[in-house]
């Protein structure tokens, strides 16, 4: 979505908040079959190049486009594969007498034909910006009843990218008026790439494939930190739909920006541009540019022309890279490469200190042993046994390549948690409505901040497994114990009749097949769903997405704007925070937070509270199970509510099955000053 500037803030905002209010009920109820692909020839590999709004936005004009372009070869950008050259909104200013699109005489007074020569001539290719409503983010007029005559004044210029906003729409069907828009641009005579960017809305990447060669998946970027994270997690789970010729589209690149562009955003540090860099290269993201490139540092140029990260990208096989570990905002994610036997690694680092991190190479279906090569170094570090581990800097990236042999899945580590996510969908199993009910269904739902979508896998006998879930305490299992295909998968309390056990079996390259023990048939999404709400059912094993799974480990986390509050509030002012927001407020008497805790088994763990604490120290009471366990838990200040810290409780006693875990502020027992506190998370 393109916010509108110059005066025109309004608009963009009631189209923000319009898209707020739809967007819930349109990710949950939007359900259509798996497109096939356009068959147009281009973007077999992600899109590259370079866009104007990131750093102009309207304050575009023929001159700055030449520049570009110059740019883009002499700094070496084009031989890196940098190959499009972008102009976004505010080129056009209106129709001509027959409905012919116009260009800004003043900004561009050589034309589009000639600006499109200019462009070519470098060896470069030409994109213009438009939209599928009556006008544009910026107020120009949009393609709605134009779309064949701007198709073909589009050709007649040389045009050879297309990205089509969504602003203005009128509550039109996205699907319905991009189809008509493809339907334009294939006869147009010319072969013009198609970009759909309607901000994922109605979920593109559902039916997009048939209708683009790349589509938003959420709304746009900015120039901050937290927003870049925030995309990540939208955009990764979508892998499967991505491939050669259609691709999940993340929003254009913020790297070397610095707070200095036309997007809102107070700028990153090299670190995090280049660990947001690194995570579009994994997920095969469309690499479009959108800085000065005539003030480019060093970083930034060897960033954005590193040549092996950029490989990765364009790896010819197509796959998205798949988040495989997730653990304490440690995060690796794995992409399957052409070459038998390798895949890129990338280990992100998103907590605010610098961690060791492990790839264990059988989790990624390979061998155990891999030759290993840090991409941003490009250096290789010699072979590596078993795993690889290296430390990385607070918000940061290292990237790997790993050289070995294909193999099968390692099998999964009983008394660890786990996410089962459906390769169909990269969504994740999930207990209906945070149930702690008997017979409640399990179904596939966008991954939360609830525990309904973490499983703890712990080993029975014979190689099968019990799979509780971390909110209800209740167990994966087959209605009824039945027998037969359909049978509904739904949590109930864990018995001995093999219906609630699991064979956990690698298949290779990360993935695994979920067997029943009693029935012998497979986990299955039911009708092959490719959204949320899809329910989970039991059938004979085929090796079909819908029945292939991984297993991401995962901590447990329980965030603070979820657990029990009394006489507390949340909000989510501050940045910084995990999930939804933290709690605030926390300065009196009588006020507290229970903490619902599940764990498998009885034993001594660890609790963690991550907090912000202004300038002052806080106390708080903590009990556990109604008995009190330490008078005052001191929460240093953190310096800023913005700011982050934690504080760790060994060894507390905790039951079998449900626990609650309560803080509470006791001037009594030395409670004071403020606190925010963001979650809890529980561990061994």
């Amino acid at each position: 979505m393109r916010k509108r500037v110059n005066g025109r803030a309004g608009f963009g905002l009631r189209c923000l908040l319009a898209f707020l209010l739809v967007w819930p009920l349109m990710m949950d109820t939007f359900n259509v079959p798996e497109a096939s692909a356009l068959n147009n020839g281009l973007a077999q590999t992600p899109p590259m190049g370079w866009n104007s709004w990131n750093y102009y936005a309207c304050n575009v004009d023929e001159n700055k486009i030449k520049a570009a372009a110059d740019l883009l070869v002499s700094t070496g950008m084009k031989e890196a594969g940098y190959q499009y050259v972008v102009i976004d909104d505010c080129w056009q200013t209106g129709r001509d007498a027959n409905g012919n699109i116009l260009a800004d005489p003043v900004k561009f007074p050589s034309g589009m034909k000639a600006l499109a020569d200019y462009i070519h001539s470098k060896g470069l290719l030409f994109g213009l910006y438009t939209d599928a409503g009556y006008t544009t983010c910026a107020g120009r007029p949009g393609m709605y009843n134009h779309e064949v005559q701007d198709a073909l004044t589009f050709a007649s210029w040389g045009v050879d990218y297309v990205k089509v906003d969504w602003c203005d729409n009128g509550g039109m069907d996205p699907q319905t008026r991009y189809t008509l828009i493809r339907d334009a641009l294939l006869n147009s005579g010319r072969d013009i790439l198609f970009s759909i960017c309607n901000w994922g809305i109605n979920k593109p990447w559902v039916w997009g494939a048939e209708t683009g060669n790349m589509w938003r998946t959420t709304d746009d970027i900015f120039d901050f930190w937290q927003r870049v994270t925030w995309i990540i997690d939208q955009n990764y789970p979508l892998a499967n739909f991505a491939g050669p010729g259609r691709w999940n589209d993340p929003d254009m690149l913020m790297v070397g920006n610095y707070g200095t562009g036309a997007v809102f955003g107070e700028g990153m540090t090299d670190t995090e541009y280049r660990s947001h860099f690194s995570m579009w290269a994994i997920m095969a993201a469309p690499l479009i540019a959108g800085n000065n490139l005539s003030s480019m540092t060093a970083y930034t140029q060897a960033t954005l022309m590193n040549s092996e990260v950029i490989a990765v990208d364009q790896d010819p096989l197509g796959r998205q890279g798949v988040l495989v570990s997730d653990v304490d905002g440690k995060q690796v994610y794995s992409k399957l490469l052409q070459t038998p036997g390798t895949r890129a690694v990338v280990l992100f680092n998103r907590s605010d200190t610098a961690a060791s991190m492990t790839v264990n190479f059988t989790s990624l279906g390979l061998g155990s042993s891999a030759a290993v090569r840090d991409l941003w170094q490009k250096t290789n570090l010699g072979t590596s046994n078993g795993s690889y581990s290296a430390t990385v800097p607070a918000h940061g990236t290292v990237m790997l390549k790993l050289t070995g042999t294909e193999a099968a899945t390692s099998p999964v580590v009983s008394g660890k948690t786990y996410r089962i996510i459906p390769k169909s969908t990269g969504l994740s199993a999930a207990v209906e409505a945070s149930s702690k009910q008997n017979g409640a269904k399990v179904l596939q739902w966008d991954y939360g901040i609830s525990q309904n979508d973490k499983w703890t896998v712990t080993a029975t006998s014979g190689g099968f497994y019990k799979l509780i879930n971390m909110n209800s305490g209740k167990a994966l299992a087959v209605e009824n114990g039945d027998l037969t295909d359909n049978a509904k998968v739904l949590q109930w309390d864990y018995g001995t009749t093999g219906n609630d056990q699991w064979q956990i079996q690698g298949l290779g390259q990360g993935y695994y097949k979920i067997i029943n023990k009693l029935s012998g048939k497979s986990l299955n999404v039911a009708d092959n769903s490719l959204v949320s709400g899809g329910g989970f059912i039991q059938w004979t094993y085929g090796a079909e997405d819908n029945m292939t799974f991984q297993m991401v480990e995962t901590d447990v986390t329980y965030e603070a704007e979820a657990a029990v509050l009394h006489s507390l509030s949340t909000e989510s002012v501050h940045q910084g925070y995990t999930g939804k927001g933290y709690i605030s407020g926390w300065n009196a008497s009588g006020k507290w937070v229970d903490f619902s805790v599940i764990t498998d088994t009885v034993g001594v763990y660890n609790l963690t509270f991550r907090y912000s604490g202004g300038a002052g120290t806080a106390g708080r009471y903590l009990y556990v199970n109604g008995a009190g366990v330490v008078n005052n838990v001191v929460f240093n200040g953190t310096g800023s509510w913005d700011s982050y810290n934690t504080v760790t409780i060994p060894n507390v006693t905790l039951n079998s099955g449900s626990n609650t875990i309560s803080l509470i502020y006791d001037t009594g027992k030395g409670s004071t000053n403020y606190l925010n506190l963001d979650h809890l998370k529980v561990s061994h």
